[in-house]
């Protein structure tokens, strides 16, 4: 196989396997680790099948990760999930709201309460609105008063121009 540019680099000499020789166990790669592996859970092994007291092997066999084996320590910091069963959940209890989800109700209530004073005329901006309307009334009332005046009065001219 060829080696490329890297020949005097460490990589230069590796020797990849093919998987031909893998399947057959001839490779040339060295499996330091797996018999290291295999070495470790023979010693267990044999120490399991050595001690003959149950709890012993019950240890080995629910053995802890990492330092939770070495250190035996409650976490208080830590929060475990707690499942709730619709049985014991309290549907009377009311949830506290966050505190902008009460200003966001406190404000929605105050415009709605806002709204039914303003349609009902108490509000200052209301008594404005309803003055105006009065006064655009009045003046639209006299426009159309002097509109009909000067008719007549055209009418009027036109019946005497005519005698």
């Amino acid at each position: 196989m060829g080696r490329g540019k890297f020949k005097s680099k460490p990589t230069g000499r590796r020797q990849f396997s093919t998987p031909e020789d893998l399947l057959a166990g001839t490779s040339n790669r060295p499996r330091t680790f797996k018999q290291k592996e295999a070495e470790h859970a023979e010693e267990e092994s044999e120490e399991v099948s050595g001690d003959e007291s149950g709890e012993e092997s019950e240890e080995e066999t629910s053995k802890k990760k990492g330092t939770q084996g070495i250190i035996e320590i409650e976490n208080p910091n830590l929060v475990k999930p707690k499942s709730v069963k619709a049985r014991d959940v309290d549907v009377g209890k009311t949830t506290e709201l966050s505190r902008r989800e009460r200003e966001e109700l406190e404000k929605q209530r105050a415009h709605e309460r806002y709204m039914r004073l303003q349609e009902q005329g108490k509000t200052e901006q209301a008594k404005k609105d309803l003055e105006r309307l009065a006064l655009i009334r009045q003046q639209r009332a006299e426009a159309a008063k002097k509109r009909e005046e000067e008719k007549a009065a055209k009418e009027q001219k036109k019946a005497e121009a005519r005698k």
